[in-house]
């Protein structure tokens, strides 16, 4: 996913420096940022970033991880602390909407935790971006969820020679 490290916004989200690309999807992840007040995520997703992430995460709100792992919260400065959620998505969720106010809750992932919070219904956009690499193996996205399936209408598509940028919103 290094196309985001391109874009001006997440440049000077994280204070790599200046410089980056602007338009469209630039725009796109100054939009995302903006309107998301908590993140969700997975403990796999968590801990690449654990590693990965500035001492300034990325997130500058409230992450909850959901994990079968108790953890104290782990707090970054910039106003991104970790919260460890061991009671499942229908919890995250609920401490997430408390957390977010009136703004947004992004999922970020990985595809059992978007599975997840589909199948409970709570998913009212999906935005991807489709990165040109082969993998010979990892998790399909859209796999083990329960019918009815939610509908979604494609929104906006967006192409680049580093990505395919597709968001998707619930009918």
């Amino acid at each position: 996913m290094a196309w985001i490290f391109n874009q001006q916004y997440f440049r000077e989200k994280l204070k790599i420096g200046p410089g980056g690309e602007t338009g469209p999807v630039n725009d796109l992840v100054r939009h995302t940022f903006e309107r998301t007040g908590a993140h969700i995520m997975g403990k796999r997703m968590f801990d690449g970033g654990e590693r990965g992430w500035p001492e300034e995460a990325p997130f500058h709100t409230p992450v909850f991880v959901l994990t079968h792992q108790r953890r104290e919260p782990w707090v970054r400065p910039g106003g991104t602390i970790f919260y460890f959620v061991q009671e499942g998505p229908e919890r995250a969720l609920e401490l997430a909407r408390e957390a977010a106010g009136d703004r947004d809750i992004r999922i970020s992932g990985g595809a059992d935790v978007i599975q997840q919070c589909l199948n409970l219904g709570a998913v009212d956009e999906l935005e991807m971006a489709l990165v040109p690499v082969l993998f010979g193996g990892g998790r399909r996205l859209f796999e083990n969820l329960r019918e009815p399936l939610p509908e979604f209408h494609v929104d906006r598509v967006i192409h680049t020679p580093d990505a395919t940028h597709l968001r998707y919103v619930r009918k």
